[in-house]
């Protein structure tokens, strides 16, 4: 039988414990029994490098063996090599598989790897093993003050009384918090509490002007009987919530022209974002962070939380591990950087942020472009096809050979039947005779020449037309198509992206430049604003300018 592996207590470093409550009976109990057994099961680390290792999961152990035998105990150990993602995955899940973890902390753990998930709940809760129902109600305890989580991790206050402050704004959470300790109030008088409290009409995000004559809001009630609550309340919470809800998503809506991503957060989505920075600890670099302006999980967060309901967050990143990387990528290059300029010149260096570090997962760390979707795509194989057919329309004997070329390569199927019969149409002004060949040859011999001439040159069109993407950009490539002698920056292509993507066009193509100071003005803008601004600077050639996206 292989002998378990084991490292010294003092090379083992403590990491990043989703349990933070140690129940100090069971941790005494623990204490004694491994001060007479040792440890059983191994605990779960990483190396750091040298002969140092970060603790993943088995912290109570870790503790309890530290204090029942020192620093120079030789701890049984399962090594892992894996990234700080990985391992927070791995710390989470193990200790909410583990008996005594407070609902507390399994909501924050829970958070986590929802965002480690990026936001995908169904698969965070096959990681955790849990059903989506229970997930969703730890998550909903995220939305509890941090004296609530607390209360509940230390027993003060059970599971049900936390759920019931949840649906409250933070400020009621910790007015009553003092009160449910200190007088032992039970779950059913709390939810009585609760259920008599109204939605204050003042903190509504919708528009209240139905509100005024209707039989819910309680300064009619007031006017009509001798007994009501404070005025200013509606009494009818469902309706309140709906009209809450239509408006969430109708702020919604109003962004999605500006960012690739605009996400309704509710209680329990605290790591399924972060605020995209370029400087400081969690900083992505200048260079990184333009290109993630373009990247498909960069966008923007309405609120859905009580105490910020309604309020717009920009500039955030929905993918956390990307982020992570990135952040960890712009630290590495910068401690690459640092010795080299150090030897070199004798000074303190001084590392530009960004550049083109090589990330984690093998990618460079600036990469703008305009994200590929489906309307961009559309538009730029339609400006290869108009592209192709300009360069060779005056050109018959290129137009022959490569119409020649798709039939020799086995792609003559892909000859679009509908685009040459519209050449047809244009060329005699006939409508095309369909399904019988002798009036089809007849109609062509009665044409002339020089029709006949532009007919073979309109099924090369037609060709071209039909050709799949694949085989349209091998015959772009051999044909060396500039699309700079084609294309300029116009309304129909910016109305496809998003203002975040502008700004990486405006990069690319030397606009930021040009605009200098007035850069920011124009993108405070609307999006049509930034638009006419865009294709309109004073002074700019935009010709021979093709964004990376246009790009075969």
């Amino acid at each position: 039988m292989q002998q378990q592996p084991t490292v010294l207590l003092r090379h083992i470093k403590p990491g990043r414990n989703p349990r933070t409550y140690f129940d100090p009976k069971k941790m005494a109990e623990l204490t004694e029994s491994i001060r007479a057994r040792g440890v059983d099961t191994p605990i779960i680390v990483r190396p750091l490098g040298g002969d140092d290792y970060e603790l993943i999961a088995g912290g109570r152990r870790y503790r309890a063996a530290l204090e029942a035998h020192g620093e120079d105990y030789p701890m049984p150990v399962s090594i892992r090599n894996v990234d700080d993602a990985e391992a927070r995955i791995i710390a989470l899940t193990e200790n909410i598989q583990r008996d005594d973890m407070a609902p507390s902390e399994e909501a924050v753990a829970a958070a986590e790897i929802v965002g480690l998930c990026q936001g995908d709940r169904d698969e965070a809760a096959r990681q955790m093993g849990w059903s989506r129902p229970v997930l969703d109600s730890r998550l909903a305890l995220m939305n509890c003050t941090k004296a609530v989580l607390e209360a509940l991790n230390t027993r003060q206050i059970k599971l049900g009384h936390a759920e019931l402050l949840a649906a409250l704004a933070k400020d009621k959470q910790d007015a009553l918090l003092p009160v449910i300790v200190a007088e032992k109030r039970t779950v059913p008088e709390l939810k009585k509490v609760i259920e008599a409290a109204s939605c204050v009409l003042s903190s509504a995000i919708f528009d209240k002007s139905d509100c005024a004559a209707c039989p819910h809001n309680s300064a009619t009630q007031s006017a009509l009987f001798g007994e009501s609550i404070a005025s200013g309340n509606c009494t009818n919470r469902a309706c309140f919530n709906d009209k809450t809800e239509k408006q969430l998503e109708a702020t919604a809506a109003g962004l999605r022209e500006e960012f690739p991503v605009v996400r309704i957060v509710r209680a329990g989505d605290n790591n399924t974002r972060t605020q995209l920075a370029v400087d400081g600890a969690n900083g992505v670099g200048e260079e990184q962070a333009k290109a993630c302006h373009a990247c498909q999980s960069y966008g923007v967060a309405v609120s859905g939380l009580p105490d910020s309901l309604g309020k717009i967050y920009r500039g955030q990143c929905f993918d956390t591990v990307c982020n992570m990387k990135k952040v960890a990528a712009r630290i590495n290059a910068e401690k690459a950087a640092a010795p080299a300029t150090a030897k070199s010149d004798g000074r303190k260096p001084v590392a530009k942020s960004g550049g083109t570090a090589a990330t984690p997962d093998g990618t460079n760390a600036s990469v703008a472009v305009v994200a590929e979707s489906d309307r961009v795509k559309t538009y730029r194989v339609a400006l290869w096809r108009k592209a192709l057919r300009r360069d060779i329309g005056n050109n018959s004997e290129l137009a022959r050979q490569y119409l020649t070329a798709i039939v020799l390569s086995g792609h003559s199927r892909q000859i679009s039947d509908t685009a040459f019969r519209g050449f047809w149409e244009r060329l005699t002004d006939e409508k095309p005779p369909v399904d019988d060949v002798a009036k089809a040859a007849t109609a062509v011999q009665a044409t002339s020449s020089e029709v006949q001439s532009n007919l073979l040159l309109a099924v090369t069109f037609a060709a071209i037309e039909g050709l799949d993407v694949t085989h349209l950009t091998q015959l772009c490539r051999h044909h060396k198509l500039d699309l700079k002698k084609h294309w300029k920056l116009s309304k129909d292509f910016l109305e496809l992206i998003t203002k975040s993507e502008m700004m990486v066009v405006a990069d690319e193509l030397g606009i930021r430049t040009a605009l200098g100071d007035n850069f920011k003005k124009v993108f405070a803008k609307s999006k049509n604003d930034v638009i006419e601004a865009l294709i309109a600077v004073e002074g700019f050639d935009y010709t021979g300018k093709v964004p990376k996206v246009l790009k075969f």
